[in-house]
């Protein structure tokens, strides 16, 4: 979770209400806006919205991730939400029913982290480092070894060292041992593996022990190492590995040779990817300028966002959101479901700020955006 300069991240509140420094728990309200023909949106309608409408009245939000057609969120107290289509179990509720508000997922206060894939299947990590997968097992995306469809979590084997993973038809993961893995889909490479050949069950990527993050849009990756390096695989029809080039690679290669990048996000072969001096690039497809360059050019390698260096998070699919170091919130892209959030259903090539609010806390962007913002203490 980021912590943006002049505001308590989340982790530091909830130390001070456990160390009795805090007069009010922290209020984190979540907001949805976009496409929302199956009640994605998550505010009991199927009426799209450009504009964010809160999502009940409740202010213990910690994460959200968007998949589109459905989408997850954390609550502080560890609990995990879903809401949205359901067609393959993608919502992990032991059915297939849609549902247009957020529903709880079992009863277990252990969850860590949520990725909902744009391919009806989700996973997620709990604090214990067990993950878990549900939803559309087609492929093997679901890593259990085969290719059924799950409509509850189930367990990915038995370790306890999973530390953040990224789903999608193909999926990715790093433990907390530093080593990456990868799993589904592989008719790109995706996997990382030189070879097209897909896989069940997690295989390892490389040898290496230096992976910090990974990001996957189900045909290609991006990853971060704890250098600072950034490295990209799979699909490359846009430009999307950033190597100057559309030649698609099934092992990973360096995105140029800097050493200052922080947490990439890839989504429908494009790149967004925040430098540690908080300076914002982009690469890859770029048909609905959701490059944010102000074209609607592909860019098979990084091109600056502008020339202002204060942003702190983004996230991106056809549509692009991202959040600034003062909590102002950025959209560009994708709009015709209103999931830039700007009031208009208006292409944007450009970020457009949504609203004037300084508080957002977190982002997911797809055809419907998820945010959380961060209001003043109960």
């Amino acid at each position: 979770m980021p912590n943006f300069s002049g505001k308590w991240g989340l982790t530091e509140q909830l130390q001070a209400v456990a160390a009795g420094t805090w007069t009010g728990l922290p209020a984190y309200e979540l907001y949805a806006w976009g496409s929302n023909s199956n009640g994605q949106i998550g505010d009991g309608t199927i009426v799209d919205k450009s504009s964010p409408v809160q999502i009940g009245s409740l202010t213990n939000w910690a994460q959200v991730s968007s998949g589109g057609g459905s989408c997850g969120a954390l609550k502080t107290d560890g609990t995990l939400w879903t809401w949205g289509v359901n067609n393959n179990g993608n919502l992990g509720l032991g059915n297939v029913v849609y549902r247009s508000s957020p529903v709880q997922v079992g009863a277990l206060t252990n969850w860590q982290l949520i990725s909902v894939g744009s391919s009806a299947n989700s996973a997620a990590i709990k604090t214990d480092g067990t993950l878990w997968t549900w939803g559309s097992g087609a492929g093997g995306r679901l890593g259990g070894g085969n290719i059924i469809d799950k409509s509850s979590p189930v367990q990915v084997g038995l370790l306890t060292n999973w530390a953040q993973v990224s789903a999608a038809t193909s999926c990715a993961a790093v433990k907390t041992d530093g080593t990456l893995w990868a799993w589904g889909a592989n008719t790109q490479g995706q996997l990382g593996q030189s070879n097209v050949i897909p896989r069940s069950s997690p295989v390892q990527v490389g040898a290496l022990t230096d992976w910090s993050q990974v990001s996957t849009d189900g045909s290609s990756c991006v990853a971060v190492k704890t250098d600072g390096t950034t490295w990209a695989w799979g699909s490359n029809s846009s430009g999307q590995l950033g190597q100057g080039n559309v030649i698609s690679r099934s092992s990973s290669v360096q995105v140029g040779a800097l050493t200052n990048w922080l947490s990439p996000k890839i989504g429908a072969n494009s790149v967004l990817a925040v430098k540690a001096d908080n300076s914002l690039y982009a690469w890859g497809a770029n048909t609905v300028g959701q490059l944010g360059d102000g074209t609607v050019v592909n860019r098979s390698s990084p091109v600056q966002v502008g020339l202002l260096t204060d942003w702190a998070q983004v996230s991106t699919r056809n549509a692009s959101a991202a959040i600034k170091t003062d909590g102002t919130l950025w959209a560009w892209g994708n709009n015709s479901s209103g999931e830039l959030g700007d009031g208009t259903v208006v292409f944007r090539s450009s970020p457009v700020q949504i609203g004037a609010l300084t508080s957002w806390y977190a982002v997911s962007s797809n055809s419907v955006t998820i945010a959380i913002f961060q209001g003043s203490s109960n």
